[in-house]
């Protein structure tokens, strides 16, 4: 599935501490290299804090505003209230921009692309493994699953097939 501007979205999922921001950390540099321009996104299923408790920041925030914008002459960031839980497309419409391919680290439930990490155990299946969009296992031991599969260790064979699916969705 595509977003705006042809941006290729592939999420990363799995259950809790299987390895995705390992993946997802060894993948970025891969796909660099390889002249992909890519953004992330985290999924966090609660609040969560980034700004510091005394930073000018953190005071503009708490005397009420809407929003606060912290920037340099490297990097912005941007804290700002929502009335709702974005999802992946709204997100990328207001604030993704000149990237090629959008990696979502969780939304389990959406549609687009998956590569789940799974970490072998007696009586557990991969969670992704009913889902139509799922398309690739990173595993540490093959399981019976109709979907490609990679080993932990090969970053490069899991970037080629990202590549492959950012050429037919026709981001680069």
């Amino acid at each position: 599935m595509m977003a705006q501007n042809s941006i290729t979205v592939l999420s990363v999922v799995g259950r809790s501490k299987t390895g995705k921001t390992t993946l997802i950390e060894k993948l970025i540099p891969l796909l660099k290299r390889k002249g992909l321009r890519i953004a992330t996104i985290k999924h966090h299923h609660n609040d969560f804090e980034i700004d510091r408790e005394g930073k000018d920041t953190y005071r503009h925030k708490a005397a009420g505003a809407k929003a606060v914008i912290l920037s340099s002459p490297a990097q912005i960031a941007l804290v700002t209230d929502v009335e709702k839980e974005l999802d992946v497309q709204e997100i990328i419409q207001r604030y993704i921009h000149d990237v090629d391919l959008v990696i979502t680290e969780g939304y389990k439930s959406e549609s687009f692309p998956k590569i789940e990490v799974f970490k072998w155990k007696e009586d557990f299946l991969p969670v992704c493994l009913n889902d139509g969009s799922l398309i690739a296992l990173v595993t540490d031991k093959p399981v019976n699953a109709p979907v490609k599969q990679f080993l932990r260790d090969d970053i490069e064979g899991v970037a080629e097939l990202i590549l492959d699916l950012v050429r037919q969705t026709g981001s680069a």
